[in-house]
């Protein structure tokens, strides 16, 4: 189980906490009435996806003894125009760099992050379930 807990701090601000401690603080841009002093929420989840396919394909490149020596990971999420905006389409570009990299074991690391792995794409891909409640505590 991952739990995320965010507090809001005034605005449209949130900030929370990982589970390492580092802070994270979420805004919205000015024009949204935020004060844009941290991530868009949207941002969050392609740096996530981004992040996720990265761990594995490193450690899949690895386990195949390729010498991967930079990887980046473009994220591009396409939304629709009406609020409340849903992603319709992301594309994932990967750069690597590397000694004789095999393009067919890139190919195969990114399919098994996509396909198997990657938790955050899994769930985009995928339909998820959400379920909601809420607690009002007394002043």
């Amino acid at each position: 189980m991952v739990t995320a807990k965010m507090s809001w701090v005034g605005g449209i601000k949130f900030e929370g906490e990982s589970v390492f401690g580092h802070k994270l603080v979420t805004d919205g841009s000015k024009k949204a009435g935020g004060g844009e002093e941290g991530y868009e929420p949207t941002e969050l989840l392609l740096y996530g996806m981004a992040s996720c396919a990265g761990v594995d394909i490193v450690r899949i490149l690895e386990k195949q003894r390729q010498e991967l020596t930079s990887l980046e990971i473009e994220v591009v999420g396409h939304q629709n125009d009406n609020y409340p905006r849903p992603f319709h389409t992301i594309e994932v570009k990967f750069i690597a760099q590397g000694k004789n990299l095999n393009p067919d074991k890139l190919a195969k690391a990114i399919e098994l992050s996509e396909s198997k792995y990657c938790v955050v794409s899994q769930t985009v891909q995928n339909e998820t379930r959400v379920t909601t409640s809420f607690e009002i505590l007394p002043k």
